[in-house]
């Protein structure tokens, strides 16, 4: 009989109980959120990235093909439209573009009505990729949500969007009182 693995301990919770101990008047509670949130974010990421590496794209390079792939036929879009679609800046994007173009899964087009326009568009090649890895991205993304009902899932979002909204807030300056 193989020996039983020791249930893992609850990392969060025992960090709130040494600070319980150290520092007994400070109001940790927001780890109980955030620090799990945070943890939670780091196992994701490092599944999300093995999965999409694995086909030979980074994250980055991804996250340009999927914005291809969602803006419909022709699956093209400029630097700046691609930036604007929620990724990082004109310039980091033409990096991506670079190693997507030198991988044979996008072409640059000039526009034809404007030559200083140019498209990032998927080849066929960069369409198959696309849909297969994403398909598969998916996949991996509801066995990680397996544990949780669609019930839990819907509540979670919600309250997940509440919270990205609460943090946006927290950045506005606090009023002063005269």
């Amino acid at each position: 009989m193989a020996a039983s693995k020791p249930a893992s301990r609850d990392a969060v919770a025992k960090v709130m109980e040494d600070w319980a101990r150290e520092r007994p008047e400070l109001d940790t509670s927001p780890l109980d959120v955030l620090a799990r949130l945070h943890r939670t974010f780091l196992r994701y990421n490092t599944r999300i990235t093995a999965s999409i590496e694995r086909h030979g794209l980074s994250v980055a390079g991804f996250d340009v093909l999927t914005a291809l792939r969602r803006s419909g036929e022709p699956y093209r879009l400029t630097a700046g439209q691609l930036a604007d679609s929620g990724l990082v800046s004109s310039a980091g994007v033409t990096l991506r573009i670079d190693r997507l173009e030198k991988d044979g899964l996008i072409v640059r087009e000039r526009d034809a009505d404007d030559r200083r326009v140019v498209y990032s568009r998927l080849t066929d090649h960069g369409l198959a990729t696309v849909d297969t890895v994403f398909a598969e991205h998916l996949d991996n993304e509801r066995r990680m949500l397996d544990a949780m009902s669609p019930a839990e899932r819907r509540q979670l979002a919600r309250l997940l969007r509440k919270l990205e909204t609460s943090i946006l807030d927290s950045d506005e300056p606090q009023a002063t009182p005269d």
